[in-house]
């Protein structure tokens, strides 16, 4: 049975009934005539060898050439229906295009086998039984007859049918394939559309991460040597130029930074989208600090009056610059940390290198309770921009409050950037233990 527009799912239908097309309507629907017609002219001489009325073999001829009406939605009765009628020599266009339907549809093969069979042997039969009695002369001529007029009328409809069949499921097939295609690439494209996106936002993130640690040290530190610029520029006039001179150099070192991020990210923008992100992230930790830089980074807390103790625990290593970076970054937001909540507190920062990583620790003891609040703003990005740089790196970062009420603040970073384990390093290095488990606290 012939698949129906509804079974197929009605894409491209128009047609009434099981027909998918109009057109196929119309098609059908005058083979039927014809074959009506044919079969009714047909009927008259049948009616006489019956002994019955013209009429009713007329009658009988249309009813059953009408029956190619209905051939797409159920050949096999079609075709049933011009077997049984072989005997009555009509219905040769009914025979022919049944079989060929039959052969093209989704029939079974041996359902097409069987019935191609025994349209073949009745029409043998019939052909053979008629002829004997009108060719005088050799059997043989009267088999060879009924042969040929039962292979002519029954093999090249089937081989057709069955052409006509395969072509159109492989046809049905490529469609079916093109628009898998069409869906895969649709959707391959929108997961380019993400990962674009993705690669957008991760740039944005990181951009402000670094504009967030470039500004906020500087700035902080400028406000912390204005407060004491205020408080001593009376009683110490010596000592308030000097704070001024610090403010002054504070203020340049900031634009210097921002000038060079700006400029990387004007020089990447001229880039194709794709590539901006890795272009500009890659000039932004070529450009970055390192770690040899800590001294001076450290050297500035001292000058704005924090009691800041340095500690370096083993030998210098190679490491990646995006590693060098992001240590720097670390230790430079948490002493930024130690300059808003606890101003007077002592600190200390540690630095250790071990074996294919390096470990970094600012910890700071309870405010004395006698320096003045500066007054900084938080936005609470600090303590979570420090923790996506270290695990974006594949390390380990905790912070969180110390028991004698102070902060601290630790990281561990492999030596080869993303990729490398954090656990590939020998035993802890004197002051500097492997972060724990706890939780951070509520700085920014």
């Amino acid at each position: 049975m012939t698949l129906t527009g509804e079974e197929r799912g009605g894409a491209g239908r128009d047609g009434p009934w099981w027909w998918e097309r109009r057109r196929e309507a119309a098609f059908d629907v005058g083979l039927g005539v014809v074959s009506a017609v044919e079969c009714g002219f047909e009927g008259v001489p049948f009616a006489r060898e019956a002994g019955v009325p013209p009429v009713l073999g007329v009658l009988l001829g249309v009813v059953v050439g009408g029956a190619l009406v209905v051939r797409r939605r159920w050949p096999v009765p079609v075709v049933l229906l011009g077997i049984a009628i072989t005997p009555a020599v009509m219905g040769f266009l009914l025979g022919v295009v049944g079989l060929y339907t039959l052969a093209a549809s989704e029939a079974p093969k041996r359902v097409t086998a069987v019935l191609g069979s025994m349209a073949l042997v009745g029409t043998f039969v019939v052909t053979y039984v008629r002829t004997r009695g009108d060719v005088e002369g050799e059997p043989f001529l009267v088999v060879v007859l009924s042969v040929f007029m039962a292979v002519a009328l029954t093999v090249p409809p089937v081989l057709f049918g069955l052409y006509i069949g395969a072509r159109r499921r492989l046809m049905e097939s490529l469609q079916e394939r093109a628009d898998s295609l069409e869906r895969e690439l649709s959707l391959l494209a929108d997961r380019a559309e993400e990962r674009a996106e993705w690669a957008r936002t991760e740039e944005r993130t990181r951009i402000a991460r670094e504009m967030h640690d470039v500004v906020a040290h500087r700035v902080s530190l400028m406000v912390v040597h204005a407060a004491a610029l205020e408080a001593v520029a009376v009683k110490d006039p010596a000592k308030a130029v000097r704070n001024a001179a610090l403010v002054g150099d504070m203020g340049r070192q900031a634009l210097t930074e921002l000038r060079e991020m700006l400029g990387v990210l004007r020089a990447s923008s001229a880039a194709p989208a794709p590539a901006r992100a890795p272009v500009a992230l890659a000039a932004v930790v070529e450009e970055g600090p390192s770690l040899a830089e800590l001294e001076v980074l450290v050297g500035q807390s001292r000058a704005a009056g924090m009691a800041v103790v340095f500690e370096v625990h083993g030998g210098p290593a190679g490491y990646a610059a995006e590693v060098e970076q992001t240590a720097f970054r670390v230790v430079q937001e948490a002493l930024t940390n130690c300059h808003k909540h606890a101003p007077g507190a002592r600190v200390t920062v540690r630095l250790a290198h071990r074996e294919g990583e390096v470990a970094m620790q600012v910890e700071n003891g309870p405010c004395d309770g006698e320096a003045a609040e500066p007054g900084l703003p938080s936005g609470g990005n600090g303590l979570v921009g420090m923790r996506e740089r270290v695990l974006g790196l594949g390390g380990v970062f905790v912070s969180g409050p110390t028991d004698g009420g102070g902060f601290r603040v630790s990281a561990v970073l492999p030596g080869c950037g993303a990729g490398a384990g954090s656990g590939s390093g020998s035993g802890a290095a004197p002051g500097v233990g492997r972060p724990g488990v706890r939780s951070g606290g509520p700085r920014s």
